[in-house]
């Protein structure tokens, strides 16, 4: 059967590194306040001018780098994001030009936290499908520009960044064995829309808006639904966490993974984590930690990983893979 199977990874940050001193200036917080309460010790902030398609281009030359492969090779680009440079065209669609890529297609998809794995779902899709051979399928925000900086409970949570993953069509045995995406999850519950959102919108406020959260709603939700995903992807196939050699989560905040891994069973030596440095970067985290855990020697070929995310909508989704 066809399988669509990781050939390459890359990811970048902004050059601005944030650490959590540098609030303690302007809003009623401390060093120890944000770490004891997410794990966060610094984040990375875009320049004045560098945009998300920017942040997006250079992680997907990194992810082609790392393939060995041109930019006409790639036969669509699929870009997970909520920061997106503008309402129209989709930012997908600068990166196909910035990158060269006078074929294929390219668009953007909208799942806030979740857009990874909604975006890497559907790349999987099509691929399994015969639309597309090869697929960039990536993720990129700059939600330093949503903040309420005057909000101490949501402005020192999030970072910028760009992580990105090309997946190519392969013939494959059938089995657990096989490399590449093995199970997908996807969820949602509108319902929940008022706990984590962004106050603006094109045909509401006509205006960008700045993002509201109530924390320990969506830590509740986070939890249950991120392992109820996760576990769910697994027995499609057959598998359960003692099978995971890495889960690659959402780095959004460390006791929602802490909490998440423990109700699967899988030790936290088994867990990317790279929320310490990075803060939440929403869609880019997941191909972030993944680009950094490969790059670092940490994921390696023929390991199983679990990828979870959860964001505003509620949307969360899981997919599982074999790199």
């Amino acid at each position: 059967m066809t399988r669509a199977v990781p050939i390459g990874i890359g990811h970048y940050l902004p050059a601005r590194v944030v650490e959590n001193a540098e609030f303690e200036a302007k809003i009623d917080t401390s060093d120890e306040w944000i770490r004891s309460r997410s794990g966060i010790e610094r984040r990375h902030f875009a320049a004045d001018g560098e945009l998300t398609s920017d942040l997006a281009i250079h992680a997907a030359k990194d992810a082609l780098n790392h393939a060995g492969i041109p930019a006409t090779d790639i036969d669509a680009i699929v870009l997970a994001t909520s920061t997106p440079d503008q309402t129209f065209p989709s930012t997908a669609t600068k990166v196909q030009a910035a990158l060269g890529m006078n074929g294929g297609f390219a668009f953007d998809v909208q799942a806030v936290c979740a857009g990874f794995p909604y975006a890497l779902s559907t790349a999987n899709a099509m691929i399994v499908a015969g639309q597309a051979k090869r697929i960039l399928v990536i993720g990129a925000e700059t939600f330093s520009r949503i903040m309420d900086w005057n909000d101490r409970t949501t402005s020192v949570l999030f970072g910028d960044g760009a992580g990105a993953l090309i997946i190519e069509a392969q013939e494959c045995e059938g089995t657990n064995a096989d490399r590449g995406i093995l199970s997908t999850e996807l969820k949602s519950d509108g319902k929940y829309n008022d706990i984590l959102y962004v106050d603006g919108g094109v045909s509401s406020t006509q205006t960008t808006g700045v993002l509201r959260m109530e924390g320990r709603e969506v830590f509740k939700h986070a939890v249950a639904k991120l392992a109820e995903a996760g576990e769910s992807a697994l027995e499609k196939i057959g598998l359960h966490g003692d099978d995971v050699d890495w889960i690659v989560p959402h780095q959004a905040n460390l006791r929602i993974i802490k909490k998440t891994a423990q109700i699967m069973g899988v030790p936290m030596e088994r867990v990317v984590v790279t929320v310490q440095d990075h803060g939440n970067t929403s869609a880019a985290s997941i191909p972030l930690a993944l680009s950094v855990a490969v790059k670092r020697g940490q994921v390696k070929q023929g390991d199983l990983l679990l990828t979870e995310a959860i964001g505003g909508g509620l949307a969360w989704g899981a997919v599982v893979l074999r790199w």
